[in-house]
């Protein structure tokens, strides 16, 4: 079975290569794809880059180019409902984009012709990542749930309040996972996803989102890769 890593910051994936003893690099659609094993796991790992396109392109090679059989994604996450904090971890159930409006035509937040606004992540590879979570990150809180995408960095209360009003059961906010939710769901591939929260996407995400990235998030992204991994 080859499993996809992927994360949308370059260090969260260099917290992840460094795990890998024989990493090969292949370039495709202008990404680096690294191939490799980690505890006897066939592995591809690669870095998305930022927002829901940048995602879809990388959630499709990885499908048709790598044919991988399953994607995992690591990364941060802006804190949304009220008792999700920076620290927190978030094992995502579902993805709606935030941002996704073709009303009249269509309600407000339904993917157009799918007649659906939320895409599940696979329930298998996201409980064997939820429990990854446990074992690596004992001490820290774990919620599952809804997470929502957009291609937007939500930095301000009063953004932030208005997707907690407009949005109530979602936990965070970010920019890819439900463009690899929605990519997945089309071809059939077990996607799962984990957020650390660096930030309340409030009027202090900007500053806390980086130092968080530096300090924290990439040592997280590897300890659940690796307990992931030995699963």
């Amino acid at each position: 079975m080859r499993i996809a890593i992927v994360a949308a910051m370059q260090q969260e994936l260099a917290a992840v290569l460094a795990l890998l003893p024989d990493e090969a690099r292949q370039v495709v659609a202008g990404r680096d794809f690294w191939v490799g094993h980690l505890h006897g796991r066939e592995v591809v790992t690669v870095l998305s880059r930022i927002g829901k396109v940048a995602a879809a392109t990388t959630a499709v090679a990885l499908i048709e180019r790598f044919q991988v059989d399953g994607i995992v994604f690591t990364g941060v996450a802006g804190g949304l409902a009220q008792g999700v904090k920076v620290g927190d971890v978030v094992i995502a159930d579902a993805f709606l984009q935030h941002d996704m409006d073709a009303s009249p035509l269509f309600p407000r937040y339904e993917v157009p012709l799918y007649g659906a606004s939320t895409f599940a992540t696979d329930a298998g590879l996201t409980a064997r990542l939820a429990e990854a979570v446990r074992r690596a990150l004992p001490s820290a809180r774990l919620h599952r749930g809804l997470v929502a995408s957009g291609d937007r960095f939500v930095a301000t209360s009063v953004e932030s309040r208005a997707l907690q009003l407009a949005l109530p059961g979602a936990l965070a906010v970010e920019m890819e996972g439900a463009a690899f939710a929605q990519v997945c769901h089309d071809y059939g591939i077990p996607f799962a996803a984990v957020r650390t929260v660096s930030d309340r996407a409030d009027d202090e995400a900007h500053g806390d989102f980086l130092r968080f990235i530096e300090e924290v998030a990439s040592r997280h992204s590897a300890a659940i890769v690796e307990a992931f991994l030995r699963s």
